[in-house]
């Protein structure tokens, strides 16, 4: 029996402060949060007012700058999505939030249908845009080969049944098509920075922790080949100040800025940025 090495021990900081482990599974090359909570416990984690995906507030410095992020980084989406996909068609987004990324591709000419297990998020999301967004159970209501496109937006990490999840994405797409995955990188300069204060770590709420071999391992599995990658670069200076904050109790802005810049300067040569997008076809 293949032996899976502890990589870290670390505390779920943001919330609950129970403390979990980061074991190394070297056949997939990736990262899992143990133990992990029974899906019932999981979602004690996701308070709704603690989680920024699941509401649309502005309270805080935070809250302003992922708003900020948000819509300018969909323009790069969408500018990512023509370049394989020049013609709009039907596209699903699993873990939709409030439905932001939804409508701005119905605006664009696309399809959508969005899945959402959080009730107060696809609330919000329904209210903007009636009956787009879903429960997890609608999932497997939907027809085979009906999407151009499935996007997960730092979703895939949140996914308890992972490798079920996947088949089921795979089989939704149409031939050729495409997923569009966007996560941490636990390879890149900022996670060795922070260590366990390192805020994409984000456990228990976080169940794997992908690097660039691992996401072509999974995918592979599911007959979908690793197309392209595309860094996040903005990530890392986002998530260097989420993480000073969890470690100091303050955002250290220069500080942050100055990891977040080192972390780019050095992911242009190694290619390990904070976070990453790929986009990953069906060989169906």
């Amino acid at each position: 029996m293949e032996t899976h090495k502890s990589h870290l021990k670390l505390k779920d900081h943001s919330l609950s402060g129970d403390s979990f482990e980061l074991l190394y599974d070297p056949s997939r090359e990736l990262l899992y949060t143990h133990p992990k909570p029974s899906e019932e416990k999981l979602s004690s984690y996701y308070p709704d007012t603690n989680y920024i995906s699941h509401t649309n507030q502005r309270k805080s410095l935070f809250d302003l700058l992922y708003h900020l992020v948000r819509s300018v980084s969909v323009i790069r989406k969408f500018r990512l999505l023509k370049s394989f996909q020049p013609k709009q068609g039907a596209l699903l987004d699993v873990g939709a939030g409030t439905g932001f990324f939804l409508r701005a591709a119905k605006k664009r000419g696309w399809t959508v249908t969005g899945i959402e297990p959080n009730p107060s998020a696809r609330n919000l999301a329904n209210s903007k845009a009636p009956n787009t967004v879903f429960d997890t159970e609608t999932l497997g209501t939907l027809p085979e080969r009906s999407f151009d496109v499935i996007t997960l937006w730092h979703v895939l990490e949140h996914l308890p049944n992972l490798e079920d999840d996947l088949k089921t994405f795979q089989k939704l797409l149409k031939p050729n098509g495409r997923i569009v995955v966007a996560v941490p990188n636990f390879k890149s300069f900022d996670a060795a920075y922070f260590k366990d204060f390192w805020a994409a770590y984000d456990v228990p709420r976080h169940l794997w922790h992908f690097s660039q071999q691992s996401i072509s391992k999974v995918f592979s599995k599911v007959q979908m080949k690793l197309e392209s990658t595309h860094p996040l670069m903005m990530d890392a200076y986002y998530v260097s100040l989420l993480s000073n904050k969890l470690k100091t109790g303050s955002h250290r802005i220069l500080n942050s800025l100055w990891v977040g810049f080192l972390s780019n300067l050095k992911a242009a040569k190694s290619g390990e940025y904070s976070s990453l997008i790929y986009i990953l076809k069906n060989k169906n």
